[in-house]
């Protein structure tokens, strides 16, 4: 799977304005949009969605945090598209990510770092079928 990645704009990018320039930048970068749902978390699927991190101090805050307002999740499609996708976006903290990246152009903290983005091809698998059937992708 490793032509496939996830990607999700968060509360805070959402609640300013940015999906659609967010999107256009996936988009001239290269990427195919191959699923795409505008959602609201409930608790118990932010819960769900960021297990992983739920021995760690700042999961309440995460769960919280994306909770607060719909999110906009997407499936896409490119070779070496974890690797390049994370290279988009750019470092978590926005004051040391590369100039153009979407984190520095978009996001105001490392807490409201405006994207995620799959760390793995083994995540990627995992995060798009949690929002997605295969039906659903294009």
């Amino acid at each position: 799977m490793n032509n496939r990645t996830f990607t999700m704009i968060k509360p805070d990018a959402v609640e300013k304005g940015f999906i659609t320039s967010i999107l256009d930048k996936i988009s001239v970068s290269g990427f195919k949009i191959i699923g795409l749902k505008l959602i609201k978390f409930t608790k118990i699927q932010a819960e769900q969605f960021y297990s992983i991190h739920s021995r760690k101090p700042f999961f309440n805050d995460l769960v919280s945090f994306i909770t607060r307002g719909p999110v906009v999740v997407a499936a896409l499609e490119k070779d070496n598209a974890v690797k390049d996708f994370r290279k988009l976006i750019g470092s978590t903290d926005p004051s040391e990510a590369e100039e153009g990246t979407i984190r520095k152009l978009y996001a105001t903290s490392k807490a409201e770092n405006g994207i995620h983005g799959s760390d793995s091809d083994e995540n990627a698998e995992i995060e798009i079928n949690f929002h997605f059937s295969e039906s659903e992708l294009f």
